[in-house]
């Protein structure tokens, strides 16, 4: 057997926001996919003991949320199924949500697919069944890495019940500006950035900011990519990534709070969280990529989106 592919995504704007209602805006990056596989190989065997657990865990989540074949899901996984995937772990772009909307693609009963009309219902239930899936891997799942992955759509996120799937602005091959991923080197792991997050949510200043300057620069930064308004853009790229150096200080691995500041300081690029943070892929963005590339010197850069 071999399953369709599904891709890694990349969550523009909207980290940590979306969970206190800010607007988000998640795209698929299809660089990275993966896909279901049966083999003997040896290799495989890590991958196809996860999907076992995996799979244990669907099996305690009530036949109201969702139901599968499980004869046919069973019969595969004797056959060593596995997720053959080159997204990395722990980055930030959506391993587990592309694996989610394999399974689901695979074997859900009454499965909502791409090809109906997809109603704001219908979005919202789809998206209630990832997150119950999802939260195998991190505890609590918004269900949206693995919509992403499923509809490989870019989606907007308006409010937390209040999702669509959008077009974005196309990219201009000979542009100079551009969004890219920086490699940290560093595994992330979700659960224990979300707990910070939400112990400084605690706090009446962090709630404050976040109210009144998080959730502002983020919104504008979605309205500004998807109208294509760049100087605007930058300018709120900017504001954002000194609230989250400033406020999200955890969320930054070490060695890079220098060149993140060094960024603010000199204009050359902005850096942001991309997904929870802790380590993965920091998101970069820069009105001239060379000059980003020469700042960055040494590090692995690789180009999501063209201005």
């Amino acid at each position: 057997m071999k399953g369709p592919l599904f891709y890694a995504k990349i969550l523009l704007f909207g980290e940590y926001g979306i969970i206190k209602d800010s607007k988000g805006l998640s795209i698929p990056y299809n660089f990275y996919r993966g896909a279901l596989k049966t083999s003997n190989d040896p290799s495989t065997q890590d991958s196809h003991q996860k999907l076992n657990a995996f799979c244990a865990h669907l099996k305690t989540l009530p036949e109201t949320i969702v139901s599968f074949d499980w004869d046919r899901l069973e019969s595969d996984l004797k056959n060593n199924m596995y997720f053959d995937s080159s997204i990395p772990q722990g980055y930030g772009i959506g391993s587990s949500g592309a694996l989610v909307a394999s399974i689901y693609d695979q074997y859900a009963l009454d499965k909502i697919t791409v090809l109906e009309n997809l109603t704001k219902e219908k979005l919202q239930h789809l998206k209630a069944i990832f997150a119950a899936m999802e939260s195998f891997f991190h505890g609590k799942s918004s269900g949206l890495d693995p919509l992403n992955s499923y509809l490989s759509l870019p989606i907007l996120i308006n409010s937390q019940d209040h999702i669509e799937p959008t077009g974005i602005p196309s990219q201009n091959p000979e542009g100079k500006g551009a969004v890219f991923l920086l490699d940290s080197g560093i595994v992330g792991e979700t659960a224990p950035m979300v707990s910070i997050f939400m112990e400084n949510m605690k706090q009446e200043p962090f709630r404050i900011m976040m109210k009144d300057q998080f959730i502002n620069y983020t919104d504008a930064c979605v309205d500004d990519f998807l109208n294509g308004n760049i100087s605007s853009l930058f300018s709120n790229i900017k504001q954002l990534s000194n609230l989250v150096l400033h406020n999200f200080e955890p969320m930054i691995p070490e060695e890079f709070r220098a060149i993140w500041k060094q960024g603010i300081e000199t204009n050359d690029y902005y850096l942001k969280l991309c997904g929870s943070g802790g380590g993965g892929y920091i998101l970069g963005f820069a009105q001239d990529f060379e000059k980003a590339q020469k700042a960055l010197q040494g590090h692995r850069l690789e180009v999501v989106y063209n201005f």
